[in-house]
């Protein structure tokens, strides 16, 4: 069986209006495309790419992404509860969230471009036409991640201090607090970006951040990010990974 481009576009921009027209939370099967049959394949060559992308539209569009997602999001909500209540006197807790597919949601722009990527161009989210990133991020809404948003109200109901840390760049810092605010988060306690010229790799640059954050006296319980450079490099009691299987970051 052979699947051409016009299939997986057909279904990536079906996906994608079912995605706008309801939230990451509630999208069903009855408002997604169906995808084909798909040959499996017997391990001796690379996964086909179109294939892979076609079982990633079936996997956000029917559910089983969001359902993960807030799995992995209910683990981060009963350690942050159990910690609370276990804090030793004087204990200055804090939890640190990464923004981009784990606080907020960028995927009516992932699959505008097909899971590429493109930094620079307009982004009208017009059939057949790419988004880029920076575009996305300065002009249109992302959507909130219901299951992380939670996590931050009970942190904070508990008195636990919440930081975000992203890659996002500085000169990004005002319409990130924009996106962030308007997806529900209130009264956060620190948000550190990313530098333009900023050399390091994403892990190292977040590893720093949380070391800072420490040194400032706080104790980091909770480190929840969709990404592995979100979460290697220690300083943190536990990490909570979100899944993300559209996009690697190192």
């Amino acid at each position: 069986m052979k699947f051409r481009g016009g299939v997986l576009r057909y279904l990536a921009a079906a996906c994608l209006a079912a995605m706008l027209a309801l939230s990451p939370q509630t999208a069903t099967a009855d408002s997604c495309p169906s995808a084909p049959n798909l040959p499996s394949s017997d391990g001796s060559l690379p996964p086909n790419l179109g294939i892979l992308k076609l079982e990633l539209l079936d996997y956000k569009c029917f559910g089983a992404y969001d359902r993960d997602v807030a799995a992995a999001l209910k683990d981060a909500q009963a350690y942050v509860q159990q910690r609370s209540q276990t804090a030793a006197r004087g204990e200055n807790l804090a939890v640190v969230l990464d923004i981009d597919e784990t606080s907020i949601s960028n995927w009516a722009n992932l699959a505008a471009d097909d899971f590429g990527f493109f930094a620079k161009g307009s982004c009208m989210l017009q059939p057949q036409e790419p988004c880029g990133f920076d575009q996305w991020i300065a002009t249109q809404t992302p959507d909130v991640i219901k299951p992380t948003l939670d996590l931050f109200n009970l942190a904070k109901a508990k008195g636990i201090r919440v930081f975000f840390i992203s890659a996002r760049r500085e000169d990004q810092r005002e319409v990130t607090t924009k996106h962030l605010t308007d997806a529900g988060y209130k009264d956060w306690d620190g948000l550190m970006l990313k530098d333009g010229p900023d050399p390091r790799l994403v892990s190292d640059f977040k590893t720093a951040a949380r070391a800072k954050i420490e040194a400032d006296g706080k104790k980091i319980i909770a480190n929840v990010g969709d990404q592995y450079s979100d979460l290697v490099g220690a300083h943190a009691e536990r990490s909570f990974k979100v899944p993300n299987p559209f996009y690697f970051i190192p």
